[in-house]
């Protein structure tokens, strides 16, 4: 259980290597992309079926 172990958090420091013992934080980037404002969306009507 040490640098060597890549199952425990200092062995995924020392292996730069992220999971489940060594998760990423929030990422910084999808926040900017989610607060630029999208163009409203419009809805096409529906096309009519030919009998």
């Amino acid at each position: 259980m040490g640098k060597g172990d890549r199952r425990t958090a200092k062995g995924k420091r020392y292996s730069s290597s992220y999971g489940n013992s060594r998760q990423r934080g929030k990422s910084s980037i999808v926040a900017p992309a989610a607060a630029t404002p999208k163009a409203p969306v419009v809805k096409k009507a529906a096309a009519k079926k030919k009998a």
